[in-house]
């Protein structure tokens, strides 16, 4: 009896020190394949980093010409827009006016910050502050709707009624063309995050223009 119960134990024990076996060689092969996973996501890894200073962050990479052009073009389009938009609170006639003008500038203000820091981070150089103010570079031929000096000054020395008229009207304009540069920017860039911004740059101020219309009593 006792006999029989060692040769169980023996069994049981030969049973166990099997499984054992069978687990480390699973575990092993799991090892292996991690392995050699690691290995080729390792490869993978090790040519993503190889390749990241090429083209990451991705706020640095993927980005083309057009991409630069669109940056570098709606900072100062912006800035000049905010400009415009500082001008209502002492001279805008009518309150809806002066509640538009606040509106551009909120919006405006934080792409001009995001633009900047793209240009930034791609080792570009972003436009100097007085870049906006520098009308004789741009709306020469009206098409990106910048104002000259002499609208400008116009818009500067209007107030009450004259100057709602004179911003609306400017400012649609001014919108026209930075939805000009937007759908460029869509059609040519590369630049995920600048597409997604000129798509809602598109949308806004389309719709701004449609209102700044109705104020016109155009719409």
């Amino acid at each position: 009896m006792k006999r029989k119960r060692s040769l169980v134990r023996r069994t049981a024990a030969a049973v166990a020190a099997g499984a054992a076996a069978l687990t480390l060689a699973a575990c092993g092969g799991a090892d292996d394949g991690d392995a050699g996973g690691s290995a080729g996501h390792g490869g993978h890894n090790a040519s993503a980093s190889a390749s990241a200073p090429a083209s990451a962050p991705a706020s640095q990479g993927r980005h083309n010409a057009a991409d630069v052009a669109f940056a570098k073009g709606m900072i100062p389009h912006h800035r000049q827009a905010v400009e415009m938009a500082d001008l209502a609170p002492e001279r805008a006639g009518s309150p809806e006016v002066e509640k538009l003008a606040a509106e551009i500038k909120k919006a405006q203000d934080p792409e001009i910050r995001t633009l900047s820091g793209w240009l930034t981070s791609w080792g570009e150089e972003v436009p100097a502050d007085d870049a906006a103010v520098d009308h004789s570079t741009h709306g020469m031929d009206g098409m990106d709707g910048m104002m000259t000096d002499q609208e400008m000054r116009g818009l500067e020395d209007a107030s009450g009624e004259a100057f709602d008229t004179a911003f609306l009207e400017l400012m649609i304009k001014h919108h026209e063309g930075a939805v000009a540069m937007a759908r460029t920017e869509q059609a040519d860039g590369a630049h995920a995050p600048a597409k997604k911004m000129a798509g809602e740059i598109i949308t806004s101020q389309s719709s701004e223009i449609e209102r700044m219309n109705r104020l016109l009593g155009k719409g």
